[in-house]
């Protein structure tokens, strides 16, 4: 047909650099008056191009070349990292970024230098609406604000009172180490419940609602870090349904909202019938890390004095990451980047797991991630995990001991944290391999010093 013609020349145009990367492309008349037919052929063979990634558009601008940055990540050749949460900046598309912030300062100029409304950008919080909407999050504008990473939320709701005039807050364990971190830096009391593979314990979950005062349960409901599982419908409904029932608060953190593969499934916040479930999406795992871009979804009892608290912190998130952020996600770099790794990061969480299953086993359990960016891996119980990651440091390898997950008065799991996102499947297979490697020569070592000691004491 006339398009796959179409199509198949821009591709090769692309290909031989004919097409610059980040270059502009004809327009769509300048296209269809040379192949002599109609806007409409053109327009579905520029379709075809942005579905393969090839391409992307600007509006009022036009479509441009995808470039896919040659860079990789400032490390030794030989390093394995395994601990990073960073997206690799190997495939972090630069020329497209870039071109975003200026085609910002262009269209945004006279509001790139003033104060802004603490909430943000009233158009972003429209284009973050419209995108939220996809994943079930039904909220307009006036709900939605925009800040400085999905940190700065956690430390603004862990800060301000609630409604409900409650303290303490619920956390699972294993947790996320910033919220931890933030918790112990505040002296808020945390109490912990248990997050395992197969999800909570929704009999103690509703004791602890019950019984203590808890101001709000922090939860990663999708791709967990570290364990990298995710709960369950029931368990989601049964969460907000117990959330009304006990007048306490949910925030749920949905950090990789973006990369989900399964798309019945819901979070938490879609169930909320009560506006107990304050939502968060961060924007940093996809493409703009460096920006320090995401959005919490407000109850309406909320915004005033979220705004206020926010005002105080920052008087407003950086205008120009506002502006490149809704440019993103206006003309669908955003969501074709998004698509880009969720397919990137579900091959390599599926080599991380058939590794495992070759090369792990007598003690070893990786949960089983069927998406996002982490893994738990259990260690057999004579195996110390910071013993274990510290002598495969030595080797260039870097894991992320799971004890930093728990709170202190939490005896903490045996175990590591994997990272995919900065890996690909050579390194994880290399990187595996050298685990149990090292397992096997830590353990030998220790067969052999007993062995030692007790010829010593015999003698």
């Amino acid at each position: 047909m006339k398009y796959e013609n179409v199509k198949d020349d821009l591709k090769q145009q692309i290909n031989n650099g004919s097409i610059k990367p980040g270059g502009k492309l004809p327009s769509i008349r300048e296209l269809s008056m040379q192949w002599e037919c109609s806007k409409n052929t053109i327009i579905r063979a520029i379709d075809e191009l942005e579905k393969e990634h090839l391409i992307y558009s600007v509006p009022k601008s036009g479509h441009y070349a995808i470039v896919r940055s040659s860079k990789s990540e400032d490390r030794p050749e030989r390093r394995i990292d395994f601990a990073v949460a960073a997206p690799d900046p190997g495939i972090i598309p630069y020329e497209e970024i870039q071109h975003g912030l200026n085609r910002a300062v262009q269209l945004y100029g006279d509001r790139l230098f003033t104060y802004g409304d603490p909430l943000g950008f009233p158009s972003l919080r429209e284009a973050i609406s419209r995108h939220l909407a996809v994943s079930q999050i039904f909220a307009g504008p006036e709900r939605i604000c925009v800040v400085s990473g999905a940190q700065q939320a956690l430390h603004l709701l862990t800060s301000m009172p609630f409604p409900n005039g409650k303290s303490a807050i619920l956390v699972e364990q294993p947790c996320y180490a910033g919220m931890l971190k933030l918790l112990s830096l505040l002296g808020v009391t945390a109490i912990g419940i248990a997050r395992t593979e197969s999800g909570l314990d929704l009999d103690e979950l509703e004791r602890h609602f019950r019984n203590n005062s808890i101001k709000f349960f922090y939860t990663v409901p999708r791709y967990h870090n570290p364990l990298g599982t995710s709960l369950s419908r029931r368990e989601k409904k049964a969460i907000a349904s117990m959330a009304e029932k006990y007048d306490v608060y949910i925030v749920e953190d949905d950090y990789l909202a973006d990369l989900e593969t399964d798309s019945k499934s819901d979070p938490i916040c879609s169930y909320d019938y009560s506006g107990r479930v304050i939502y968060i999406r961060s924007f940093s795992k996809i493409m703009l890390p460096g920006l320090r871009l995401g959005a919490a979804v407000l109850p309406e009892a909320f915004i005033a004095l979220f705004r206020m608290y926010k005002s105080s912190s920052d008087l407003g998130t950086t205008a120009l990451s506002q502006a490149a952020l809704e440019i993103h996600l206006g003309s669908g770099l955003f969501q074709r980047h998004a698509a880009m790794m969720r397919e990137r990061y579900g091959i390599r969480m599926k080599a991380l797991q058939e590794a495992s299953r070759r090369y792990l086993n007598e003690g070893f359990r990786l949960s089983k991630s069927a998406g996002g960016i982490f893994a738990q891996l259990e260690l057999p119980n004579h195996l110390a995990a910071e013993e274990l990651a510290a002598t495969l440091r030595q080797k260039d390898v870097y894991v992320f001991p799971t004890m930093h997950c728990y709170l202190p008065s939490v005896e903490s799991a045996n175990s590591l944290r994997l990272s995919i996102i900065r890996t690909n499947e050579k390194e994880i297979e290399d990187g595996i391999r050298i685990i149990r490697q090292t397992a096997d020569e830590l353990m030998s070592q220790r067969s052999a010093n007993k062995f030692s000691r007790s010829a010593i004491t015999w003698i």
